[in-house]
């Protein structure tokens, strides 16, 4: 089953942020798809992949989730 997930990141302020955060969270088990916005410091993603897994991809990205929306 798809869910859509969107992580709140107050870290993300540049394209670097948004690339390498999808850089991490991308190749993830589940993962159908990552959008990061840069505007908004979200990162929205789309597949079956664990919670707790993507959360570990945006923090060794080197960025911190501050909630869900």
């Amino acid at each position: 089953m798809t869910t859509v997930r969107t992580y709140e990141v107050p870290g993300i302020s540049c394209d670097h942020c948004k690339a390498a955060i999808e850089g991490e969270v991308a190749p993830v088990t589940g993962v159908e798809r990552v959008t990061v916005d840069v505007a908004s410091r979200t990162v929205t993603v789309s597949g079956d992949a664990s919670d707790d897994a993507v959360r570990a991809a945006i923090d060794e990205a080197g960025y911190d989730v501050a909630g869900m929306r």
